[in-house]
C-alpha cells in the first residue's frame, strides 16, 4: 500500500529530525536551563518555529497542493510550473514586506508575544534582539514549504521530510561551539543560537531548491502578479493556514499567557518538545501524505479509495498514538529526568516540566486526529469549515487557559490546549460523519478497541517498572538515563507484543509500509 509507504518515508524523516531535536534540547537544557536567557531565546525561537510547523508541516500545503495537483493533472506540468512560479513570486513579496515591518516594530510585537517580559527590561531587550535575528527564518521556511508542496504533489516526499533535520543539525553545531567557548548561560549563547536559526533557514532552502530541480520542477523568479491562480490560493490559503496551524496557534497563545509566570515559558517549551515527537512522527506525517493522496482520488472520482484511505490513515494514527499518549501521561517524570535533568536543569525543573507534559499528553490523540480529519476538507478545497472550527478552538483555549492559570499556572495552560484540541477534533469528525465524507469501517473499529486494550496493559507495565526502577533513577544522570531507556524498552515490547498477537498491526501492514516496491495506488 503506497499510502503506508509514504507515511513511513515522512515519518522516518521526522524521526531523524526529532532525534536530532532531542539532542539539541539536551544540550540546550544543559547550557541554558530555565533562566532568563533561556526564556528569551525560546520566545525568539517560538515564532519561526511556529511558522516552520504551520508551513513546513502541512498547513500551507492545505491550499497549495490541491490547486497544484489540479493544474498538474488537468493542464500538464508546464501550467503547474507556471502556477508554482506565480505563487512563489507572490509569497516572496509578502514575506519580504512582512519581515521588514516586523523588524522595525519588534519591540511592540514583543509586547504582544510575551507581555510578561516587559517587567524585566534586560529579558525584554534580549528577546527583541534575538527575535530580530531569527525572524527572517520565516521567509526561508515559507519558501521551503512551497517547494515541499511541489515535491509532495509529485509523490516525492523524502527531501521535504528530511529538510527539518538540517535545522537541528545546525543548532547542535552552535551549541557545541557555545560549550567549547565556555559561554553556557550567557547572553552570547542566545545570540549564537539565534544566528544558527538564520543559517539553518538558508541551508534548508538551498536543499529544497536542488531537490525541485532534480525532480524536473525548478522554479524561476517572476514578477509578482495577482493572477486568478494566486487569487484562488489566497482565498483558500488564509483559512487553510489558520485551520492547519491551530495546534501551533494555541501553543503561541499559551506562551503569551505563560510569560506572566517565571520560567513557565521554558517549562512549556521542554514539555512541548516531548509530545511533538509522536505528533510530528505520526500526525504530521499522515497529514502531509494524506492530502495529495485524497486530492488525486477525488479528481479521479474514486470515492471508495478516498474512504479507505481515510480509514487506514486514522487506524495507523490511533495504533501508534494511543500508547505514546499513555506513556507520556503515566511516566512523564522518568522521561524528563532522563532527557534533561543535568547541568542548569534541576529536579524542580523536572517536576514542573513533567506536570505540563502529562497535561499535554491528554490532548495528543486529538492533535493527531486533527491532522487526519483536516485533509478531507482541504482536498475538497474547503478551508473555511476548518477555519471556523479553529476559531472556536482558539476561543476555547484562551478561555480555559486563563481560567485555569491562576490555580494551576503553566499546567493549566497545557490542559487548556489539550481540551481545546478535543473540541476541534470533535467538530471536524462530526462534520465529516454527518456529510458522509467519512464513515468508520468495521476494521478500524475492531483494531481501535484492540489498541486500547494493549495500551491499558502497557500502562500497567510502565507504572510497575517505574516504581521498581526508582532506586536506579535516583543514582544521578546515568541512572536516570538507564531507567528511561528501560521504560522505553518495556513499553515497546509489551505494546508491540500485544499488538502483534491481537492483530492491531499485522506483519503484512509493516511489509507494505516499508516496501519500496509497493505499487502506487
Amino acid at each position: 500500500m503506497a499510502l503506508l509507504r509514504h507515511f513511513a518515508t515522512v515519518g522516518g524523516g521526522t524521526i531523524v529530525s526529532r532525534v536530532l531535536g532531542f539532542t539539541r534540547d539536551v544540550l540546550t537544557a544543559s547550557a541554558l536551563g530555565t533562566g532568563p536567557v533561556a526564556d528569551a531565546f525560546f520566545v525568539a525561537f517560538r515564532l519561526p518555529n511556529l511558522f516552520r510547523r504551520i508551513f513546513a508541516e502541512g498547513a500551507f500545503n492545505a491550499a497549495f497542493i490541491p490547486l497544484f495537483a489540479k493544474a498538474l493533472e488537468g493542464e500538464g506540468s508546464r501550467q503547474a510550473r507556471r502556477f508554482a512560479e506565480e505563487s512563489l513570486a507572490a509569497l516572496l513579496f509578502v514575506l519580504l514586506l512582512l519581515t521588514a515591518v516586523a523588524e522595525i516594530i519588534m519591540p511592540l510585537f514583543m509586547l504582544v508575544l510575551a507581555p510578561g517580559f516587559a517587567e524585566e527590561a534586560g529579558k525584554f531587550d534580549l528577546s527583541v534582539l534575538l527575535t530580530r535575528i531569527t525572524f527572517p527564518y520565516l521567509t526561508f521556511i515559507s519558501l521551503v514549504a512551497l517547494l515541499s508542496g511541489v515535491l509532495n504533489a509529485l509523490g516525492r516526499f523524502a527531501a521535504a521530510a528530511f529538510a527539518p533535520a538540517l535545522l537541528n543539525a545546525v543548532l547542535i553545531g552552535a551549541l557545541l561551539l557555545i560549550h567549547a567557548l565556555d559561554l553556557d548561560g550567557s547572553e552570547y549563547a542566545g545570540l549564537y543560537l539565534s544566528v544558527g536559526v538564520f543559517v539553518a533557514g538558508v541551508v534548508q532552502l538551498v536543499m529544497l531548491v536542488i531537490a525541485a530541480r532534480r525532480a524536473g520542477m525548478g522554479l524561476s523568479l517572476v514578477r509578482p502578479r495577482f493572477t486568478p491562480g494566486v487569487r484562488r490560493l489566497v482565498t483558500l490559503g488564509i483559512p487553510g493556514v489558520i485551520a492547519g496551524g491551530i495546534t501551533q496557534i494555541n501553543i503561541m497563545v499559551g506562551t503569551m499567557i505563560a510569560s506572566m509566570q517565571d520560567r513557565a515559558v521554558s517549562y512549556l517549551y521542554y514539555a512541548d518538545r516531548l509530545y511533538q515527537l509522536p505528533l510530528g512522527t505520526i500526525g504530521i506525517a499522515i497529514g502531509i501524505v494524506l492530502l495529495p493522496e485524497l486530492s488525486r482520488r477525488l479528481r479521479a472520482g474514486d470515492g471508495e479509495a478516498v474512504m479507505n484511505g481515510q480509514n487506514r490513515a486514522l487506524e495507523f494514527a490511533l495504533t501508534l498514538t494511543l500508547p505514546c499518549a499513555a506513556a507520556l501521561f503515566f511516566v512523564p517524570d522518568a522521561i524528563i529526568r532522563g532527557l534533561f535533568e543535568r547541568g542548569a536543569f534541576g529536579p524542580e525543573d523536572t517536576a514542573a516540566t513533567a506536570a505540563a507534559l502529562a497535561a499535554f499528553s491528554l490532548g495528543l490523540p486529538a492533535f493527531v486526529l486533527n491532522k487526519v480529519f483536516a485533509p478531507a476538507f482541504f482536498a475538497r478545497e474547503d478551508t473555511r469549515t476548518p477555519m471556523y472550527y479553529a476559531g472556536i478552538n482558539v476561543a476555547a483555549n484562551i478561555a480555559i487557559s486563563l481560567a485555569l492559570f491562576p490555580f494551576f499556572g503553566h499546567v493549566g495552560i497545557a490542559a487548556g490546549t489539550s481540551i481545546a484540541g478535543w473540541i476541534n477534533s470533535g467538530l471536524l469528525g462530526h462534520k465529516l460523519w454527518r456529510t458522509g465524507h467519512f464513515v468508520p469501517d468495521a476494521r478500524i473499529k475492531r483494531r481501535t478497541l484492540l489498541a486500547l486494550h494493549a495500551t491499558a496493559w502497557m500502562s500497567v507495565a510502565l507504572v510497575a517498572t517505574n516504581w521498581l526502577l526508582a532506586p536506579v533513577a535516583a543514582r544521578g544522570s546515568l541512572g536516570a538515563i538507564a531507567a528511561m531507556l528501560i521504560l522505553v524498552g518495556v513499553g515497546v515490547l509489551v505494546y508491540g507484543g500485544l499488538a502483534a498477537a491481537t492483530g492491531v498491526m499485522t506483519r503484512a501492514d509493516l511489509a507494505r509500509a516499508f516496501s519500496k516496491s509497493a505499487p502506487r495506488e
